[in-house]
């Protein structure tokens, strides 16, 4: 019997385990199990989930997606150009591989709904799950910017200098952050949503609840809205192909 997991802190709410037990109940998929491995510190990954003999592969998420690269033995391409992971493959070896489906979950959801105008973006957060959403809109040549509470070297703008204009003249909006998430939905990132448009699209990550107050505000402005479900269903996917070599 093959074991997947995932590991986190928290996540008792967890989107992975339902659906990937979902997943094998469907496709009848007899030879894995999936469960969860909530850590309440990435100290011990090393001390007891990486130990366990019987594992296949892992999901990573907040807040371990940047913490767990140091215990990793080597990382692909593309999740060292991201500096996160949300997936680890176990080589034939025992090798623990890291790789980043997040980014390929958000583009293939953000894609369809892209316009000529769509130029210009700001992420919300600077989390692990932001710099995967940076590494899509570099692939798909749309400039961004990080908004964060505090200035630092990669951070473009704090949310308390964002200007209706400067939110009119980017018109792609992605909430990385968990504001919004059940059962603090009223919560949302604080910005200036006059300047949103029926140009805008407007992505959170979040997929409970369905409708975030953030995507609910751009709503009522006419704006594109897109919740996190297709990107999390799509990056698991494509963990699933990872570990198993398709």
């Amino acid at each position: 019997m093959r074991k997947f997991g995932l590991i986190g802190k928290n996540i008792s709410y967890s989107f992975s385990r339902n659906y990937f037990r979902n997943k094998f109940t469907n496709e009848k998929i007899s030879d894995a199990t999936y469960v969860n491995f909530d850590l309440e510190d990435i100290v011990l990954f090393q001390e007891q989930t990486k130990k366990l003999t019987d594992i296949a592969g892992f999901n990573v998420t907040i807040p371990y997606k940047e913490s767990i690269i140091p215990y990793l033995d080597k990382l692909n391409g593309k999740a060292r150009e991201i500096g996160a992971v949300n997936t680890i493959k176990i080589s034939k070896k025992g090798k623990f591989i890291g790789h980043n489906t997040d980014y390929y979950g958000f583009k293939k959801s953000l894609k369809p709904h892209l316009k000529e105008h769509h130029q210009k973006a700001l992420i919300f957060g600077t989390g692990g799950a932001s710099k995967a959403v940076a590494y899509a809109l570099k692939q798909l040549n749309i400039d961004y910017g990080f908004v964060s509470r505090t200035s630092s070297t990669n951070v473009k703008y704090t949310y308390d200098s964002l200007t209706e204009d400067i939110i009119a003249s980017h018109s792609v909006l992605i909430n990385c952050t968990p504001l919004g998430t059940h059962p603090n939905i009223e919560d949302c990132p604080d910005i200036p949503y006059q300047g949103i448009s029926k140009k805008h699209i407007l992505f959170d990550l979040i997929y409970n609840p369905e409708q975030t107050k953030f995507l609910s505000m751009g709503k009522k402005r006419e704006a594109t809205i897109i919740n996190g479900l297709q990107m999390l269903e799509l990056q698991a996917e494509k963990a699933w192909r990872i570990w198993n070599n398709h």
